[in-house]
């Protein structure tokens, strides 16, 4: 019977890391044409993250605490350490000038959070498989659905850092199968894992309100074309509301 939920968990994170492929209908596009609707992708991208962080995780976080304190302390370090770690990325970058780079630290900072991200959702496959194998199966449908309108938001903001599409989805690819990891990780050894996804999961809320707070809103506040400016903020809305819809489905 154990071996049954581990080939179902292994085929429903696979499935969840090949979500992150969703870019590849992008390869087709015309370059110019993709920059001009980046800034929708980015928009959407702001949207889901503070959905994701304000809707899903810090809720959770607060549920399966009972306590407010040590997940507020654990945004909070989310907060503070992906503004240490963006220093450090722009330091390194400016030091690295010389090696025309030209990718921003923004996309490696996206990457990190969105790997640990990946990694919860992966211990959560796990963790509801060795519950029963219905849990399982909705725990990945959630997952699923949830990553979607996530990881096209990811894919925009790796563009918009100055990777090219295929270095994009392949990272993109690569962040995704953290969640094989934490699926791995959940099946050996099971329950133990709650304590750790109590401080994960506000964490990893602290570096999409980072992300999405300090980093793209900016970006776009840069766009002052009236027409352009309602589109953003439509997009936004339109990716609170996925969340929101997720969090009513879940």
């Amino acid at each position: 019977m154990f071996s049954a939920k581990v080939i179902y968990a292994i085929a429903s994170v696979t499935l969840v890391s090949l979500v992150s492929l969703v870019g590849i209908v992008t390869i087709s596009v015309n370059e110019e044409r993709l920059r001009s609707v980046l800034f929708v992708l980015v928009s959407l991208a702001v949207g889901a993250m503070f959905g994701d962080a304000f809707i899903h995780l810090l809720p959770e976080s607060f549920q399966k605490s009972g306590d407010t304190l040590m997940p507020s302390m654990s945004v909070l370090a989310g907060l503070l350490g992906f503004f240490i770690l963006e220093k450090f990325l722009l330091w390194r970058h400016q030091h690295t000038l010389e090696s025309n780079s030209r990718i921003h630290p923004l996309g490696y900072l996206n990457l990190i959070a969105d790997g640990v991200h990946n990694l919860i959702d992966g211990m959560m496959i796990g963790a509801s498989y060795l519950i029963s194998l219905p849990l399982g199966i909705a725990t990945t449908l959630a997952v699923v659905f949830h990553e979607i309108p996530q990881e096209i938001g990811d894919f925009g903001i790796l563009l918009h850092a100055g990777f090219t599409k295929r270095r994009a989805l392949f990272f993109n690819f690569l962040s995704a199968t953290l969640a094989m990891l934490g699926t791995a990780v959940a099946l050996l050894v099971g329950s133990s894992l709650e304590s750790f996804s109590s401080v994960m999961l506000p964490f990893t809320a602290g570096g999409f309100i980072y992300i999405a707070g300090s980093d793209l809103l900016p970006e776009l506040q840069k766009e002052l074309e009236p027409a352009k400016s309602t589109v953003q903020l439509v997009a936004m809305v339109a990716g609170i509301g996925l969340m929101l819809i997720l969090k009513g489905l879940g």
